[in-house]
């Protein structure tokens, strides 16, 4: 038994990368999880992996889905006390060569649907329940050819803040995590050791280290903790190597 046993945790993006070891994490701690995101296959692989768990396909750009996404763990599961919102897309472009369609489709993803998840969220989560956005260390720091990226992520690491102002009377903790380079499907075929000289500790997180992260900020633990954003980026954002 853990302290997480039989609560209800909804991640979205839950079909890979972070939002998978999340889920998963959760899960061996007891959690009944609902995994949500766009491609109900992927879904399906995770959601046969876990014990207790429910997919639920939708986008977090689309508003009804995102209702459909809460009344269904309602139906399953009870109430909400974890929300771990992932989902996101990272695509790179110049400012010279931004255009409004690419712009839409970063800003509506990463910061519109991150924003109306926990909106929508708000009447299904139990008093006392945690809420964790994933951001980017990217917004820490300026990137060439990320500027719209990191601009809707640093509006998500904001939102761990003012979405805290406005739930604390519920006891509900908001908080965000800013992780660096992870070693995720998003990196496709890309050789990551060409990059591992960018951070000082010489490598790229696994998915395990930032689970380990939402574990513990939804934990009691981290009860006193409001309103921050983690930065976990081997130290990426801290000092420079060379």
């Amino acid at each position: 038994m853990t302290e997480f046993t039989n609560k209800v945790v909804v991640v979205t993006g839950g079909a890979s990368g972070i939002g998978e070891a999340i889920a998963k994490q959760f899960n061996d701690e007891g959690a009944k999880v609902v995994i949500f995101g766009r491609h109900l296959d992927k879904l399906n692989q995770v959601k046969n992996l876990l014990k207790e768990a429910i997919a639920v396909q939708g986008d977090v750009r689309n508003i009804a889905d995102l209702d459909r996404l809460f009344q269904e763990t309602r139906t399953a599961f009870g109430k909400v006390d974890i929300l771990v919102v992932n989902a996101g897309v990272a695509s790179r472009a110049n400012v010279a060569d931004v255009d409004e369609a690419f712009f839409d489709e970063i800003v509506d993803t990463n910061f519109k649907g991150a924003y109306f998840t926990v909106q929508r969220a708000v009447n299904y989560l139990n008093d006392g329940a945690s809420i964790i956005l994933i951001s980017t260390a990217g917004c820490h720091f300026g990137w060439p050819s990320h500027s719209v990226y990191c601009a809707a992520k640093a509006a998500v690491s904001m939102l761990a803040r003012n979405f805290s102002a406005d739930l604390i009377e519920r006891n509900i903790r908001v908080n965000a995590i800013s992780p660096g380079y992870v070693k995720t499907p998003i990196w496709g075929k890309a050789n990551t050791d060409d990059y591992n000289s960018d951070v000082p500790i010489n490598r790229f997180a696994t998915t395990d280290e930032i689970a380990d992260a939402a574990i513990f900020l939804s934990s009691t633990k981290a009860a006193y903790i409001i309103g921050i954003d983690l930065v976990i980026d081997g130290g990426l954002t801290s000092f420079k190597t060379k």
